[in-house]
């Protein structure tokens, strides 16, 4: 399995796949402060902060994000600003997937996480909802957790912020040379995609046009995620061999074929969109940018997506 680093230091351009850029791009960045509210390390996670704005009311349903990478403050801006009667755990736990991926191996761990938060915030009436979000390599995160079904029952939105990568197969070798996406890598947000397609969660994915070069692009993960949502093979009634109730033995559900269409339109702090396919309750927005900017673009305009994923 691939580890991806400080993407920032890593981040490469083929310029056979990468779309040129014909201007620089703006990019818009908020001043970093620090937001009134109250903040608990959690002591389930190392590297897990929970934080409430100061008047946060626990005597009712809650929402609760949590985040997978990128600085702390600035998703607790976010939460202040658009999202204040939610719960937020940041997850700050380092550079690659795998620092995200490893510590969800462990079972039990999301529930302690959750158990940990409600009991932390003396929450009356639980969870209204859950939902997961993860920047760049906080994907590993996010897909470890949909992996076992338990889990995956427990969460109702995911948004991933230019960060759902995959190895290629053979490994290294990519879809330029013969390569293909590792389909195992994707399988979980495949998965999570057709329950969102079919109006049981909600999933949001976004992506540059960043081509990393000895993994599969978020470009490149993205059309192998809508290849399988359109895949027309037969698709069995019952539950999935452990894998999440009320999806078929394929892991697939009866869907209209999904399209990406060219949707030229000013984005968020000035990003520039390029395509849009929607299905339900699945939404993909691809972005113009090949550089690091345009990479950290996503976390600062992260807001701009909440409005798609409902939360309540």
């Amino acid at each position: 399995m691939f580890r991806i680093g400080i993407l920032l230091a890593l981040v490469l351009t083929l310029p056979d796949q990468a779309t040129p850029q014909t201007q620089t791009l703006p990019h818009q960045r908020i001043t970093q402060t620090e937001t009134m509210g109250h903040r608990v390390d959690l002591k389930s996670l190392k590297g897990a902060r929970l934080f409430t704005v100061p008047n946060f009311k626990a005597n009712r349903p809650v929402p609760l994000l949590i985040h997978f990478h990128g600085a702390p403050w600035l998703i607790e801006t976010h939460v202040a600003l658009y999202l204040p009667k939610a719960a937020l755990i940041t997850v700050q736990l380092g550079a690659g997937s795998s620092a995200y991926r490893r510590p969800f191996e462990n079972p039990d761990l999301f529930q302690e996480l959750l158990n940990e938060a409600a009991q932390t915030l003396s929450l009356k009436r639980g969870w209204s909802s859950v939902t997961l979000s993860g920047f760049s390599a906080g994907y590993g995160g996010v897909r470890e957790i949909l992996r076992r079904p338990e889990s995956f029952a427990l969460v109702n939105n995911v948004l991933l912020l230019d960060g759902m990568h995959a190895s290629y197969s053979p490994e290294g070798k990519s879809l330029a040379a013969g390569g293909t996406v590792q389909a195992s890598d994707v399988e979980p947000f495949v998965i999570f995609a057709r329950a969102a397609v079919a109006g049981r969660k909600t999933f949001v994915v976004t992506h540059s046009e960043i081509f990393p070069g000895a993994y599969a692009s978020t470009t490149e993960c993205a059309d192998f995620l809508l290849a399988q949502l359109n895949t027309s093979e037969a698709r069995p009634r019952g539950p999935r061999p452990g894998g999440p109730a009320g999806v078929g033995r394929s892991g697939r559900a009866p869907i209209k074929a999904i399209q990406r269409k060219q949707k030229p339109a000013l984005g968020p702090m000035a990003m520039q969109q390029r395509t849009a396919a929607d299905a339900g309750r699945f939404h993909l927005r691809g972005y113009a940018g090949n550089t690091a900017p345009d990479h950290i673009d996503f976390l600062h305009a992260m807001p701009a997506w909440f409005a798609l994923l409902r939360i309540k």
